[in-house]
């Protein structure tokens, strides 16, 4: 995916999670932040950010806060952005494809994806990685209720006879493996053991980043 109108900014203060307070060409500007997330690791003041101005004259932030670096590693945050790069990417990954939608309902949730490929029905749920540490890849960055039921349901699915994966999509290159982060909630670690047991595929990838753009490079090994 491609973003357009890119700015570089730094990054001042988060004073709700929704907007930040960034210097933009000497001024400073609300932004709006595209994850919801803590990024407390991340969007520390000081720290260089990177921007799309939006095209929406009627918008109340001109500007979107999509990426962070850390050091030197450049870290996307856009949370629509993994949704973007899997759709663009799902038809070389699964073969035969001849059906992908996108929020699909199942049971008491809405998968992120519904694919028929190769003759088989399948479910796919996706999550953004942006918590790295000293070269590991962690998901969630906060307890997540809503994934936890995501994997529950993906097991309902796989019982009823559908291919059911959740596709970790790292947004940031150069990562060593995935593993869940048991410290933020070992509830989510150890469904997603459980998950793996029943069928449920776990797969990982991490992407080539710039400053305008976010593509599926390779795969990640996962240890649950």
């Amino acid at each position: 995916m491609k973003y357009e109108n890119i700015k570089n900014g730094i990054f001042v203060s988060r004073p709700n999670r929704f907007i930040a307070n960034v210097i933009i060409n000497g001024k400073e500007e609300v932004c709006h932040v595209k994850n919801t997330g803590r990024c407390k690791e991340l969007l520390i003041p000081g720290c260089e950010v990177i921007l799309e101005e939006s095209k929406n004259p009627l918008r109340k932030t001109k500007y979107d806060l999509i990426a962070v670096y850390k050091d030197k590693r450049l870290i996307n945050i856009d949370s629509l952005a993994p949704n973007k790069v899997f759709g663009e990417w799902a038809d070389k990954y699964f073969k035969n494809v001849s059906l992908i939608k996108s929020e699909v309902k199942f049971g008491n949730s809405r998968f992120d994806f519904y694919i028929e490929a190769d003759g088989k029905r399948i479910f796919a749920e996706v999550k953004g990685v942006t918590l790295e540490k000293d070269g590991v890849v962690l998901f969630p960055d906060a307890p997540t209720q809503r994934g936890l039921k995501h994997i529950n349901e993906l097991c309902e699915a796989v019982k009823q006879g559908y291919g059911a994966y959740i596709f970790f999509i790292v947004q940031m290159d150069n990562v060593k493996y995935f593993t869940p982060n048991k410290e933020t909630h070992k509830a989510f670690a150890d469904a997603l053991k459980k998950a793996k047991k029943k069928g449920v595929k776990i797969k990982c990838f991490n992407c080539i980043v710039n400053e305008d753009e976010l593509f599926i490079k390779n795969e990640v090994k996962v240890k649950l």
